[in-house]
């Protein structure tokens, strides 16, 4: 059965993977929308709206309307972090699935509201994390479910990249949500989620501009610690630190210890390494694994099974719930409660019990 996958907006580097992945598919006809995007250059990363389109052999449509008009059967939200809620509405209403780009939602309200309108419609919706995908972080699950790691009491993570320089909006605050704590400290939070399936009770972080000062609107280093309802406590490290020269655009490690012993993972560390001749400058030609396919694969398995994936929506605003306490925190000072920050108006809200991620 062919199943029809649109991408709406194209603001989001990630979006340019996503096409291609899903161009690949077997079964799988995609279309794109970026009726805002303005192309900045000739390179792929440069580009935008129907250009990047045409440079990715991927059908076009000027609209999100005319997209929503072809009726897919899904839709991957890849705007600007604070447009996702108006995006995932507007697929909801279709009756459309949604692989919506992490963070959720830049504001708990946003977040909310995009649970009850996939809810409302009864859509699935799924949010972007991909590393959870890895054959790695499924040996952590494996390792810790069986309990050879014995009672975990203390998580360290670090996601370093570069700021972002094809796409501004992720230092604009009022786009992106904030800085390096928005656009790396999910991803870890998502991985403790799966991992542990605890609630996160407390967050202390730190944060700084130093990085790209003349640059940034926005933080480029923090560290954020969580205390969990499980007692462990997890640090994570999260920066745009990478130099514009660097010959990968980041990283993301995890150490777990437990009772029973230490586990370090490296998650993009497989590579092969060395030096241009013209510009003396290090390359890097990482191997193994296509994390953004194995997680659109198993979208589109959601999609094609009507079964719930996950990461689902109350993961995200599990994650979500995190980065707002962390901001909530550097603004302060203070140690701060993760329900402070989140209002809840009913029984449903993800501050009820949620259970462990599948």
């Amino acid at each position: 059965m062919t199943i029809r996958i649109g991408v709406m907006s194209f603001a989001h580097t990630h979006a340019i993977g996503y096409l291609s992945a899903l161009q690949a598919m077997d079964g799988v006809e995609v279309r794109g929308s970026d009726p805002d995007g303005v192309s900045i250059g000739p390179s792929v990363g440069e580009l935008r709206g129907r250009d990047l389109a045409e440079a990715l052999g991927v059908a076009y449509a000027d609209t999100h309307d005319e997209l929503l008009a072809w009726r897919p059967d899904a839709v991957v939200v890849t705007s600007e972090n604070a447009r996702h809620r108006e995006l995932v509405e507007l697929a909801a209403a279709a009756g459309a699935h949604v692989l919506c780009e992490k963070p959720l939602a830049t504001t708990w309200e946003d977040g909310l509201a995009i649970r009850d309108a996939v809810e409302r419609a009864g859509v699935l919706l799924m949010v972007a994390f991909p590393v959870r995908f890895s054959s790695a972080f499924a040996k952590l699950r494996a390792a810790h479910d069986a309990g050879a790691l014995g009672q975990l009491f203390a998580i360290r993570g670090t996601n370093n990249g570069m700021l972002p320089r094809t796409r501004d909006w992720f230092t604009d605050p009022a786009l992106s949500g904030g800085g390096a704590i928005v656009d790396h400290v999910v991803h870890i939070a998502d991985m403790l989620e799966g991992l542990m399936g605890a609630a996160p009770g407390t967050v202390t972080a730190v944060a700084n501009r130093t990085l790209h000062a003349g640059r940034a609107r926005a933080e480029t280093a923090g560290l954020v610690t969580i205390t969990y309802d499980n007692g462990v406590i997890a640090a994570i490290d999260c920066s745009w630190s990478k130099a514009d020269t660097s010959a990968v655009w980041g990283g993301l490690t995890l150490d777990v210890a437990g009772t029973g012993g230490t586990v370090s993972l490296d998650f993009f560390g497989p590579a092969a390494r060395g030096f241009a001749a013209e510009t003396g400058l290090p390359i890097e030609a990482r191997y193994g694994a296509d994390l953004d396919e194995a997680m659109l694969a198993t979208f589109v398995d959601a999609v094609r099974t009507g079964v719930q994936p996950q990461p689902d929506v109350r993961v995200g605003l599990r994650t979500l719930s995190i980065v707002l306490a962390a901001q909530e925190s550097v603004r302060t000072g203070q140690t701060v409660a993760v329900d402070s920050v989140t209002p809840t108006p009913g029984p449903d809200d993800v501050s009820a019990a949620v259970p462990p991620s599948a």
